[in-house]
């Protein structure tokens, strides 16, 4: 079986984005509404917003929040959070999505000396340390792992600058506190990036956000983007020490976050009921559709499907998966090309877990354009 047999849809392929939802792009490319399309290429949840929060928005608009200058300590939203997390206000720093924030711990990595990056991993963290000329190295991770949770982190300590991901991008592997404790004793900083956790059924027990006072070379990074679905509103945090957040917030930009952001995070952060009704829905539907997505990924003929304690899956093949992946955009289906990863390539790709109906055209569509790929052979 050969998944590359068509030379010019390569050549689109190669040249295409290599980042996940790029919605409006694609449907211009593919000559479809946005509406008509499965992203499962960004790892969103699918559920719409809650009553209160349409109607914060809603509020938000009509007050002041639009007129007026955002508040610059953002000293509401740091003190929701921190009762939330149970650290000193001080202690949080809100920002314009993670992005943002990872940029900023990339200055203070990089002078910190040489960083290491687990590969294959999020491809931000080069562009954060880029930004400051900061030195790194790729460390490779085992490509081969079991279901079991959480796991053992597989690298060595050293006395470098690392960078982790919990649960890991792509390959969705989450990682036990105690291992990641073992970092901090000899590292001269490690920057973990949480975005993820609050995603993971029982995954809070892995946490680094509970060590962060008995560590001061530890910056944890989270984000509401992925578990309420509203990255284009962009508010994410840092909770590290209240002298390298001060420092941030002297150096950023003076409004980073805008009244909207400010407000629905607020309510998302203060609203406890919302907050846990949110995570329990979103926990019920990786318990029930992920080992559901997984089992029948690994019954197609020619992928190998990987365990995974969040909402997306890492699958691979044998052969590239440019034009599977390319075949699958023209039945209006978007997947992660994971060309941005190190370590990773064309004979991989990340499934992002959707709503039950659409996991249904997923695997359908899937097992349709292998079924004509093998007949073409």
């Amino acid at each position: 079986m050969d998944l590359r047999n068509n030379y010019s849809e390569h050549i689109y392929y190669q040249n295409s984005l290599q980042h996940g939802g790029n919605l409006e792009q694609e449907a211009k490319r593919l000559g479809v509404h946005i509406s008509s399309l499965i992203d499962a290429s960004a790892s969103l949840v699918p559920f719409s917003l809650s009553s209160p929060l349409h109607r914060c928005l809603i509020n938000a608009l009509k007050d002041l929040d639009l007129k007026i200058y955002p508040d610059r300590s953002h000293s509401a939203l740091r003190e929701a959070i921190a009762k939330h997390h149970k650290v000193h206000p001080s202690m949080v720093l809100p920002g314009n999505g993670a992005s943002e924030l990872i940029t900023w711990a990339g200055r203070d990595a990089s002078q910190n000396g040489l960083s290491i990056l687990p590969s294959p991993g999020f491809s931000d963290y080069k562009r954060a340390l880029k930004c400051w000329n900061g030195k790194y190295l790729y460390s490779p991770l085992p490509l081969k792992w079991t279901s079991k949770l959480p796991q053992l982190f597989p690298l060595k300590p050293s006395k470098h600058v690392i960078w982790v991901t919990n649960p890991h991008n792509p390959t969705g592997q989450c990682w036990s506190r105690d291992s990641l404790e073992l970092l901090l004793k000899t590292h001269s900083l490690v920057i973990c990036d949480e975005a993820f956790l609050p995603l993971v059924p029982n995954g809070e027990k892995e946490s680094l956000i509970p060590l962060v006072e008995n560590y001061s070379n530890l910056i944890v990074i989270r984000s509401l983007t992925k578990l309420f679905s509203i990255a284009g509103l962009r508010i994410g945090y840092a909770i590290s020490t209240s002298k390298r957040l001060q420092q941030w917030q002297e150096l950023r930009d003076p409004w980073p976050l805008n009244g909207l952001a400010i407000s629905i995070g607020k309510m998302i952060m203060t609203d406890e009921k919302i907050l846990h009704n949110r995570i329990n829905q979103v926990h019920k539907w990786i318990n029930e559709e992920g080992p559901w997505l997984q089992s029948n990924l690994q019954n197609l003929k020619g992928i190998i499907a990987h365990p995974s304690s969040t909402n997306f899956q890492l699958i691979e093949s044998s052969q590239s998966l440019a034009i599977f992946r390319e075949r699958l955009a023209k039945k209006n289906i978007l997947l992660r090309d994971c060309s941005s990863f190190e370590g990773l390539g064309e004979n991989w790709l990340r499934i992002s877990l959707q709503k039950k109906s659409d996991n249904r055209r997923i695997i359908e569509a899937m097992q349709q354009v292998l079924k004509h790929i093998f007949e073409e052979c």
